[in-house]
C-alpha cells in the first residue's frame, strides 16, 4: 500500500499548490494543445488573454474536479473540468467570462462544469457587469447522463434572469450542439468565426438519419449560415483574433448593467459639424437607391459605427454609434436592398435591436426611407402581421430618448412602425425631400382616380395629371409638418447638430410604463 508523504514545511504546501495551479493552467498534455492549434483554434486561456486587458484575469475554481464515476470517468479527473471561469477588465471595466476548454472532454458540459458556469453567472448578475461566454464544446457530457442536462437548465434560467439586466455576449468558437446552442440564443449578441464555428440543435448525422439529407457541419450550422440565413449570429469573422477584438469594441459601447448609462468617449468631431455630403448621397428621385450606411457615417462621430447582423435582413440597418461621444442605436431603412421595404426578417431584426437598446439605456435614432411592407403570399403566410408587429411593439414599449428622421419615402403602416410621432418618438424630423403618405402618388392615383383615368381619351396623360394633383395635395414635403405630425423640416446639412442637441435635451427623459408583471409581445 502506497502512502502519501505529508508536507513537513509551509513551503512544501506552497510548492504543492503551485504544481496543482500549474496543472490547471496547462491543461492536459501538449498533444491536446497541438491538436487544438492544428484546427486553427486557440485554447481557452489564449482566448481569455485576447479578450481581457493584460494581467487582469482572476480565475474562479481552477481546482474544481468532477465527481462522476463509471465509464472510466473516475480515472480522468482533470482540474477545471473543462471550463475556465473568472473575471477581468476590458478597457478598465469589469467583465465576467467563462471559456470552454475543448481539450478536456471535448468541452462537453458535466455537473461540475455547469456548476462553475452557474457560479460565474450569479457573480456577474450580483456585480452588475457584462458576461462573455467563449463556447467550444460538444454539448452535454454523455457519461454523466441527465445531470449534465440539468446543468444546461440552470444556465438557461440564469440567461433569462440576466436578460435586460447585464449585457450577455456569446462567442462561438467550435462545434456547439443542443443545449450549447440554446444558451447563446438567449443572450444579447452572438459572434461566430468562419470554418470553426458551428451551431445546431441536431447534428448532420441525426439529420441524415431522420431526413436522408446529406449536409456538412458548416452547411447545416456554420458561420455564414447563421450570419446570413437564420439570423442567429450578429457578427461574423474570419479569425478568432478579429472576432475577440470586436467583442472588446462592442463592450466599450455598452453599460455594465441596466442601471448605468453607456460610457461616454472623447471625440474631436465637432458637434455642430455641417454634413454637406448628405446633399449628394441621397438622390432627390425617390426611386433611385443609395447606401444608407454612407448617410450614417456622415452623421455619427468620425464616421464610425458597429453594424449588427450586417449579413441578414439587409433592407434594415441596425448599428451602434456615437454622437458627440454618447452611444446611440441607429435603425435605418436601406434603399439598396429591396428598396428598403420592411419584411418578416427586417421586422424581427429591428425589434430585437430596439428592445436591447431600450433595456440598456441607449437612445434610438431612426432614419426612415421606407416604401411599405413587402407584399406577397410568402410574407402573409409567414406571419408578417404578427412578426411585423414585433417592431411596432418594441418601439411603442421603448422609454429611452427617441428621435426619428424621414429622409424620403415614408408610406403606409411602415411609416407608422418606423418610430413615427404617433407611436411615441420624442422628436420627429424630416428633410425637405420627405414624402409621408398612405402610399406613393402613383399608386394612390391609380386607386383614387381609376375610373377617370380609364374613361379619359388619353389615359396616360390623365394619369400623369392625377399623380401630380395627388402629390401637390397630400404628398408635398410640408403636408405632415402643417398638421403637427413632423416637428420640423430641416436642412440635411444640419442633421448632425440638430440630432445631437435633441438627444442632449432628452438626457433627463423619465417615462414610466404601466405597472405590470410583463407585456405579452407578438410572437
Amino acid at each position: 500500500m502506497t502512502t502519501v508523504q505529508e508536507p513537513t514545511r509551509f513551503t512544501d504546501r506552497l510548492d504543492d499548490l503551485d504544481r496543482r495551479k500549474q496543472d490547471a493552467r496547462s491543461g492536459p498534455d501538449q498533444a491536446a494543445t497541438d491538436r487544438q492549434h492544428a484546427k486553427g483554434k486557440l485554447t481557452a486561456r489564449e482566448r481569455i488573454d485576447l479578450l481581457l486587458d493584460p494581467g487582469t484575469f482572476v480565475e474562479v475554481e481552477p481546482l474544481r474536479r468532477h465527481l462522476a464515476t463509471g465509464f472510466g470517468m473516475e480515472a480522468r479527473r482533470p482540474y477545471t473540468d473543462g471550463v475556465v471561469t473568472g473575471w477581468g477588465k476590458v478597457d478598465g471595466r469589469t467583465v465576467f467570462v467563462y471559456a470552454a476548454d475543448f481539450r478536456i472532454f471535448g468541452g462537453a458540459l458535466g455537473a461540475a462544469h455547469a456548476q462553475k458556469i452557474h457560479k460565474i453567472m450569479d457573480m456577474a448578475i450580483t456585480a452588475g457587469a457584462p458576461l462573455v461566454s467563449l463556447n467550444d464544446g460538444a454539448g452535454a457530457r454523455i457519461q454523466e447522463g441527465v445531470t449534465a442536462l440539468a446543468g444546461y437548465g440552470g444556465i438557461f434560467r440564469r440567461n433569462t434572469r440576466a436578460s435586460g439586466v447585464i449585457p450577455q455576449i456569446s462567442v462561438m468558437l467550435g462545434p456547439c450542439a443542443g443545449g450549447a446552442a440554446y444558451s447563446p440564443a438567449l443572450t444579447d449578441f452572438v459572434f461566430v468565426v468562419r470554418e470553426i464555428s458551428q451551431m445546431f440543435i441536431t447534428g448532420p448525422e441525426v439529420v441524415r438519419t431522420v431526413t436522408g439529407a446529406n449536409v456538412t457541419m458548416d452547411g447545416l450550422g456554420g458561420a455564414d449560415v447563421h450570419g446570413s440565413t437564420s439570423g442567429v449570429a450578429h457578427f461574423v469573422h474570419d479569425d478568432e483574433q478579429s472576432c475577440l477584438a470586436e467583442v472588446r469594441l462592442l463592450l466599450s459601447m455598452l453599460p455594465g448593467n441596466n442601471r448605468e448609462l453607456p460610457p461616454v468617449a472623447f471625440t474631436a468631431d465637432p458637434a455642430d459639424r455641417k454634413a454637406d455630403a448628405l446633399l449628394d448621397l441621397v438622390p432627390l428621385d425617390g426611386n433611385r437607391p443609395y447606401d444608407i450606411r454612407e448617410v450614417i457615417a456622415e452623421i455619427v462621430d468620425d464616421g464610425e459605427y458597429l453594424e449588427v447582423q450586417a449579413l441578414w435582413a439587409g433592407n434594415l440597418v441596425c448599428a451602434l454609434a456615437r454622437l458627440d461621444g454618447h452611444v446611440v442605436g441607429v435603425v435605418a431603412s436601406q434603399p439598396m436592398v429591396l428598396a428598403g421595404v420592411l419584411d418578416i426578417d427586417a421586422s424581427e431584426k429591428g425589434a430585437r435591436f430596439v428592445q436591447f437598446c431600450d433595456a440598456f439605456n441607449i437612445p434610438l435614432l431612426t432614419l426612415v426611407d421606407v416604401p411599405g411592407f413587402l407584399p406577397g403570399v410568402d410574407q402573409e403566410h409567414g406571419g408578417i402581421i404578427r412578426r411585423g408587429a414585433k417592431l411596432l411593439y418594441a418601439y411603442c414599449n421603448a422609454t429611452v430618448p427617441r428621435v426619428s428622421l424621414v429622409l424620403r419615402k415614408a408610406y403606409g403602416g411602415a411609416y407608422i412602425v418606423m418610430d413615427s410621432l404617433s407611436i411615441g418618438t420624442d422628436l420627429a424630423l424630416a428633410w425637405p425631400t420627405n414624402e409621408i403618405a398612405v402610399m406613393g402618388a402613383e399608386a394612390a392615383a391609380d386607386v383614387v382616380f381609376r375610373r377617370e383615368i380609364a374613361a379619359a381619351a388619353d389615359p396616360a396623360a390623365t394619369r400623369d395629371l392625377k399623380i401630380a394633383e395627388y402629390r401637390s395635395e397630400l404628398v408635398h414635403p410640408y403636408y405632415s409638418a402643417e398638421r403637427g405630425l413632423v416637428d420640423d423640416v430641416i436642412d440635411p446639412r444640419d442633421t448632425r447638430g440638430i440630432v445631437i442637441r435633441a438627444f442632449a435635451m432628452l438626457q433627463g427623459k423619465d417615462t414610466d410604463l404601466p405597472r405590470r408583471k410583463h407585456g405579452n409581445p407578438p410572437q
